[in-house]
């Protein structure tokens, strides 16, 4: 998967940011901690060793965090980032959960 400026426009590259993070980073993170919540710098931690094995510059991952926020995916409290609620059943049965799965969930009323 390769994300960078392209010619798509901006939400095409952001949405294509979000999903990256929510796929590569995020969602395997949460099933490594087999925790809701993770920290700054376990995100770092994850994000520097994909970033690395995938050549990638860090400040894709960067604005895709901030825009899984933005969405309502993640909660940020305090120093904490935590998945929605309705997310955490996919963590307890440590199943795939994609970035349309996250998306649709969280929207659901």
């Amino acid at each position: 998967m390769l994300l960078m400026l392209s010619e798509k426009g901006k939400y095409a590259s952001a949405t294509e940011n979000r999903r990256f993070v929510w796929a590569e980073i995020i969602w395997p993170l949460i099933l490594e901690l087999n925790d809701v919540a993770f920290t700054l710098k376990q995100f770092q931690d994850k994000r520097d060793k994909i970033c690395k094995e995938q050549n990638l510059s860090i400040n894709i991952p960067s604005r895709g965090l901030a825009s899984l926020q933005q969405k309502g995916i993640l909660l940020k409290e305090g120093t904490l980032y935590s998945i929605h609620y309705k997310l955490i059943p996919y963590m307890r049965l440590k199943a795939g959960c994609d970035y349309a799965t996250a998306i649709r969930e969280v929207r659901l009323k």
